[in-house]
């Protein structure tokens, strides 16, 4: 029986974010699109996935680690912990007595006189097994569960400005059929999602599609937590009089006003046009999103010239290092 633990890498005593932290590592190098060299790549993803799904769920890992239930989720065997072979008695072993029958030294518990095992069995197993039971104590393993489809991996590429607002996403499965895909709330590079029921069909069911969430990088805006910076150019005439200028956003370009004597290095904010956040709350029927952070970086002209005419003769008195003591 394998361990789910051992499969993951990881002691029985982990946290969640260890089970989280072990499966995103081990499911980004055993991504099958990435080991297409490597058959065996696949069955091992599909394994960490199912090890994860039942350990990163708080109520089946407590019924994994009681034994409840075994490591594909079914209920454990019943007469687990019964002391093996049906007739073993409590602290002593069934054998025969002195008059070759049982209940002799050693045996405790009940005797032969206590109880017809034969009704002990068939109050267990049903009226035809009992038989059985008297014949050999035993009975025929139960035919193994229909085994579910396999899995079928998907690899997802996200535009940034997609996963940031959250946007839906297309998707073709194996089938053929297209479907639209919703992303988790704060979803980022390395998500994993899973499709129920959308992998290879099976005698106890389809197997699941298991979609990896590959978030592509951005030319200019950057993911600070549930935040999105960027860096937004003025010229010298813009941050010394003040203007109005368009600034980029995830959801298209907005207005962005910048007051007279704005100095290089200055942050501001637009409220609401950051990431998805990742508690799932929702505003007027969008999800709750970080802010955009946008930091103003004075852009002085290529040519001088002009420049250095107009500043002949004058000097700024401002003293901006004198913080430093210089």
């Amino acid at each position: 029986m394998r361990d789910l633990y051992a499969t993951l890498g990881i002691p029985r005593t982990a946290s969640e974010a260890d089970i989280k932290s072990a499966y995103r590592k081990l499911a980004k190098e055993l991504h099958p699109d990435r080991n297409k060299d490597n058959p065996k790549a696949a069955e091992k993803f599909s394994e960490v996935t199912r090890a994860y799904d039942l350990l990163s769920d708080k109520a089946k890992r407590a019924q994994y680690d009681r034994g409840e239930i075994d490591a594909d989720g079914n209920p454990a065997n019943p007469f687990a912990g019964m002391g093996g072979r049906p007739g073993y008695g409590r602290g002593g072993t069934y054998g025969a007595g002195p008059g070759g029958g049982p209940g002799g030294p050693g045996f405790e518990g009940f005797g032969a006189d206590d109880v017809d095992l034969g009704d002990l069995f068939e109050g267990l197993f049903g009226g035809r097994k009992n038989q059985q039971a008297k014949r050999g104590f035993g009975r025929q393993p139960p035919p193994p569960p229909p085994r579910r489809g396999a899995d079928i991996q998907y690899r997802l590429a996200v535009p940034f400005v997609d996963a940031a607002a959250g946007r839906d996403q297309r998707i073709t499965l194996a089938d053929g059929k297209a479907i639209n895909l919703k992303l988790p709330a704060g979803v980022e590079d390395g998500t994993v999602m899973r499709l129920k029921d959308k992998g290879h069909p099976g005698t106890g069911g389809n197997g699941d599609g298991i979609v990896m969430v590959e978030v592509g990088p951005h030319p200019f805006f950057r993911r600070e937590g549930d935040n999105i910076r960027m860096d937004l150019p003025v010229t010298l005439d813009e941050a010394v009089r003040g203007a109005k200028v368009k600034c980029p956003t995830v959801d298209g370009a907005v207005m962005l006003t910048i007051k007279p004597g704005t100095s290089s290095g200055t942050v501001m904010r637009l409220a609401g046009k950051g990431w998805t956040r990742k508690n799932g709350k929702v505003i007027e029927g969008k999800p709750e999103r970080g802010d955009q952070l946008v930091t103003i970086e004075i852009q002085l002209p290529a040519d001088l010239a002009a420049l250095e005419a107009r500043l002949e003769n004058w000097i700024d008195p401002a003293r901006p290092r004198e913080k430093f003591g210089l």
